[in-house]
């Protein structure tokens, strides 16, 4: 058994296709963060994927902003599964169920809990040493803690206790669980690129929160105390011993590697010099962390978002469903029924339910092929070529019967035919062509002694050539056997206009050229951005986005991407401001 956790930062980003991503990540059960798509934004290709049963939660208070799915293989299918981690969002049977005490959470505080769509679970059947057993995957997008909205540091805690009650519960009533997914904290110093930069690291109370939520095993301390003198750690001494009862499984097989972060900024380029953090985990509780999990590892080869994949890999096999649960997404009204409204395409239409469609407004309900023109017009046509055909035969009398049909045999093919110049194949009097000829031959006096004799020499040729040979300068064949004026004066005609245009040509270029240096002369563009003092490489153009007196203005700092400050390749210290005045 496989189980991943990503961060997509957009379910819409995968370019490859859903199907194409999951398949690549290879495994079981595919836990997805901040999907960012709501109900009503969430399409057939998204949520119904061959091979796989999906289960969504959205956000009901914003549009394009956090929501989780978990998908799961067909050979993984799960027996329950529900919404949400408080038990309100649940409306149906096959709900995981154990909700833990939620005394010290208020009816309002638990709506606005699961109200932003941060939590998923699954429940699954799994062979473990020929004894069938049960595991529950909670997939989790915690909340960040703004530092500009001081509520959300609340919000954030309250979400994680309540996370912590659920699981608890779960695993009490007999069952494993697994929680997963964006947890938005860097636990311990060595999972952040420079915790001396921040103040107090351990006093954080999501830290805190960690600590007391998983718990640091005998192995894990053992091979911490018995590292090579030689190998890099910022893992010290002074790092309590937890006595939680889940187990990050990755720090339980790499309890000492360092610059192993999920999550670098994207306005920063940190991931080019691996400048970020690790807050993406794959917790298990200890027994079966330590009965079943065989590794568990980090992908930061994989790109497409700000955070990198975390895979774990267990001994046990899935024992899948007979069907889906509920909440699965195959059972929504939008993609369960989709296939019957469909087929009502197809169905013969009555033409009894035609009639009524024939009101006194205008002929063949012109009003309604318009706006369906509007929103179709390529098949507009063929759509209602036929459906005037029935009506004529139903609504018009019997003595004009014949003439209705004649005229229907032609359908109008859509309104844009109304628009289009109608062809047509008058051919213009010899008289005509050569005053069309001379006319043209006038704009330009440098080329019209070239034309004429060209036009002659056609006319003689064309004169004295038989008739079933194709002429040199035409574009068309001729279509009788006898040389006529007229035919002589095509070529000539078709041969003139191609070269008159060359001269205006020359002429427009030559005005284009001179308004785009008399605008260039006028319209500076922005001065070159100054060199960064330490690399000399030209400085980028940023912007204040944070709210405060400086909001809005413009500053130059170093082009390079953020990275630790002895690292030489990443960015310098150099700031400054644009200067308003040139």
């Amino acid at each position: 058994m496989k189980i991943v956790t990503w961060n997509i930062n957009g379910i819409r980003t995968f370019r490859g296709g859903i199907k194409n991503a999951l398949d690549s990540l290879d495994a079981d059960i595919i836990c997805v963060q901040e999907t960012k798509v709501t109900r009503d934004l969430l399409d057939e290709r998204t949520a119904i994927v061959d091979g796989y049963n999906s289960y969504f939660s959205f956000s009901r208070g914003r549009s394009g902003y956090s929501g989780v799915a978990t998908y799961c293989k067909d050979s993984a299918t799960p027996f329950a599964a529900e919404e949400g981690l408080t038990g309100l969002l649940t409306n149906h049977e096959g709900a995981v169920g154990c909700y833990g005490d939620q005394t010290e959470f208020c009816s309002e505080e638990l709506q606005l809990l699961d109200n932003e769509g941060r939590a998923v679970i699954t429940q699954h059947r799994i062979m473990c040493q020929n004894k069938e057993q049960t595991v529950t995957v909670i997939n989790v997008y915690c909340p960040r803690a703004d530092p500009e909205k001081p509520e959300r540091k609340q919000f954030k805690l309250q979400f994680y206790k309540l996370l912590q009650s659920r699981a608890e519960a779960i695993l009490k009533d007999g069952s494993h669980v697994i929680v997963l997914g964006d947890v938005n904290t860097s636990h311990r110093q060595i999972d952040h690129c420079d915790p001396s930069d921040i103040d107090d690291f351990g006093e954080n109370p999501g830290r805190k929160w960690l600590n007391g939520f998983l718990h640091s095993g005998r192995r894990e301390a053992e091979e911490m105390n018995e590292q090579e003198p030689g190998e890099e750690s910022e893992v010290t001494s002074t790092d309590p011993i937890h006595s939680g009862t889940f187990v990050d499984t990755f720090r339980y097989f790499h309890p000492t590697r360092t610059s192993a972060f999920t999550c670098w900024s994207t306005l920063t380029g940190a991931r080019q010099t691996n400048y970020g953090t690790r807050i993406d985990y794959i917790f298990a509780d200890c027994q079966l962390a330590k009965e079943q999990f065989v590794a568990a590892d980090i992908r930061p080869e994989v790109e497409g978002s700000d955070h990198c994949p975390v895979w774990g890999q267990l001994s046990c096999s899935l024992l899948p469903n007979s069907k889906p649960p509920p909440l699965c997404t195959r059972y929504l009204p939008e993609f369960a029924g989709k296939q019957q409204k469909l087929s009502r395409f197809l169905v013969k239409v009555d033409q009894k339910s035609i009639q009524p469609e024939q009101r006194d407004a205008l002929p063949g309900s012109q009003e309604e092929e318009e706006r369906r023109e509007n929103l179709n017009p390529s098949r507009a046509g063929i759509v209602f070529g036929k459906k005037r055909l029935l009506t004529s035969d139903c609504v018009v009398p019997k003595g004009k019967k014949t003439k209705t049909v004649k005229t229907s045999s032609k359908p109008q093919g859509s309104l844009l035919s109304f628009f289009k110049p109608k062809l047509t194949n008058v051919v213009p009097s010899p008289e005509a062509s050569v005053r069309q000829c001379e006319k043209t031959l006038r704009v330009d006096e440098v080329t019209s002694s070239q034309n004429s004799q060209k036009a002659a020499t056609t006319s003689e040729i064309r004169s004295s050539v038989p008739g079933d040979t194709e002429p040199v300068y035409g574009s068309q064949p001729q279509r009788s056997s006898g040389t006529t004026t007229e035919e002589s004066d095509k070529p000539t005609k078709t041969h003139t206009t191609h070269l008159t245009p060359q001269p205006s040509v020359g002429c427009s270029d030559a005005k284009k050229g001179a308004s785009l240096g008399f605008w260039k002369s006028v319209l500076h563009g922005p001065p070159p951005p100054p060199p960064c003092k330490v690399h000399g490489e030209p400085s980028v153009l940023r912007t204040v986005k944070k709210e405060g007196p400086n909001m809005g203005k413009q500053f130059f700092v170093c082009a390079r991407p953020q990275g630790h400050a002895s690292n030489p390749e990443a960015r310098c210290n150099f700031f400054a401001w644009v200067d308003k005045g040139k």
